[in-house]
């Protein structure tokens, strides 16, 4: 455990030295700045003086609620694209011939190695979604006097997801020693493969007859992380205070995660260097 914890330092460490987590701060200020000036503007003078809290605390709340959301989903999938490009590295460039032989030299087992980087990577995105999310939740809680706690979940969702696409990051990258790969999958994963599979499954599988197609795309939506059903009504759920209802997307890609860094595990023990 302690080689573990002292490999997720050096990642860390690295990604302060390689400025990814210095890019992840500024990207991350920049939307707090937005979010100040469009919470400090006329609009949501407005907002407050129609929904008051006199005799409106519904509406009020119905409306915190609702502009929350609206600032929720394109920021959640925000940081989860910017995880993505900012760690895709760290397990390549450990790789590299005169890295990986310094490393393994060290009394370190190659377990507890490629583990510390994984975990490492995890927590750089982790403390930089806290800074994002709290800043933005900070904000709204200042400006509406609306403290509402459960959006902070947010980060405990947004930082899952990424550690779910992260494993599958960790597994290109020990098979490829690149990180175009598994950025590349991980993006379409994201953006394309698992919004198009729930929209399949939940719109158009009941017109599909051939029933060999739809056993297909009904393991595909089971098999792939169903990031679409996090970030989307998992997210707005939490958001609006109604909590996580749902637990199949958590659980289908927990299950996914943990055999995929297994994986990556066996691979790179075995990998000869």
């Amino acid at each position: 455990m302690k080689n573990i914890l002292i490999m997720m330092w050096f990642t860390l460490r690295e990604a302060l030295a390689r400025k990814v987590f210095i890019f992840f701060i500024v990207i991350s200020s920049l939307v707090i700045l937005g979010m100040l000036l469009i919470l400090t503007s006329k609009s949501t003078t407005v907002i407050i003086q129609t929904f008051g809290k006199s005799g409106q605390a519904i509406g009020y709340t119905q409306v915190i609620h609702a502009l929350e959301l609206i600032i929720v989903s394109p920021l959640s999938g925000l940081c989860i694209l910017l995880a993505i490009f900012a760690s895709s590295s760290f397990v390549p460039i450990m790789l590299e011939k005169g890295n990986i032989d310094l490393l393994l030299s060290k009394p370190v087992s190659r377990i507890q190695l490629l583990l510390g980087k994984y975990f490492g990577g995890v927590l750089v995105v982790f403390l930089n979604i806290i800074f994002l999310i709290i800043g933005v939740w900070l904000l709204i809680s200042i400006k509406f006097s609306f403290w509402d706690f459960s959006f902070l979940w947010i980060i405990v969702i947004v930082t899952f997801t990424f550690a779910v696409l992260y494993s599958l990051i960790v597994l290109f990258g020990v098979m490829t020693q690149s990180s175009i790969f598994g950025m590349m999958i991980a993006y379409f994963i994201f953006i394309i493969l698992s919004p198009l599979l729930v929209l399949i499954k939940d719109k158009f599988i009941v017109f599909l007859q051939n029933g060999f197609l739809k056993d297909i795309i009904i393991g595909l939506y089971y098999i792939v992380p169903q990031t679409a059903e996090l970030m989307g009504e998992t997210v707005s759920n939490l958001t609006v205070g109604k909590g996580i209802i749902d637990f199949q997307p958590i659980l289908t890609s927990s299950a996914f995660l943990i055999i995929t860094l297994a994986l990556s595990v066996y691979l790179f023990v075995k990998k000869d260097f």
